[in-house]
């Protein structure tokens, strides 16, 4: 395994929420998801994987470099939920995430942002360049749905 590259955690500015593209209801763990990710990519991707009872795993360090999303890993935090696709045949794009993941998520934004003051939050999907449905729900939207 690749040791993850260094960044400097005062010059976060980037945090982004991906899904797993695991199916609706699959109870996948954080240490499963490193294990993919150590596979694809030889190192860990995400700071943090939040499973389907809400608890979230901190996988990486701020100060470690993760691999979830291209070229932009530098200063950028990575949240994944565990889900986002449909039990079915075609692994349909879907919001899957239960309560508890959608208040786990919102308490790690309101800390990134509490930390960062002007952290842009998106989804994967939001990239410039990015044709994925990941993390199958609009950020933007539901941030400001939830009065962030």
């Amino acid at each position: 395994m690749t040791a993850p590259a260094w960044m400097d955690p005062t010059k976060i500015r980037f945090l982004t929420l991906h899904c797993a593209a695991t199916p609706r209801g699959r109870d996948v763990k954080a240490a499963e998801i490193s294990r993919w990710d150590i596979d694809k990519f030889g190192q860990v991707s995400y700071h943090f994987v939040v499973e389907l009872d809400g608890t979230f795993v901190r996988t990486l360090r701020d100060d470690q470099r993760g691999a979830h999303t291209g070229g932009a890993n530098t200063g950028n935090i990575g949240i994944c939920y565990v889900g986002g696709v449909e039990l079915n045949k075609s692994m349909t794009p879907a919001d899957t995430r239960t309560d508890a993941q959608k208040k786990a998520l919102l308490t790690l934004v309101r800390t990134y942002r509490a930390r960062f003051p002007g952290i842009i939050v998106r989804g994967h999907r939001d990239w410039p360049g990015v044709a994925k449905a990941c993390p199958s729900f609009d950020v933007a939207r539901w941030l400001k749905e939830s009065g962030l």
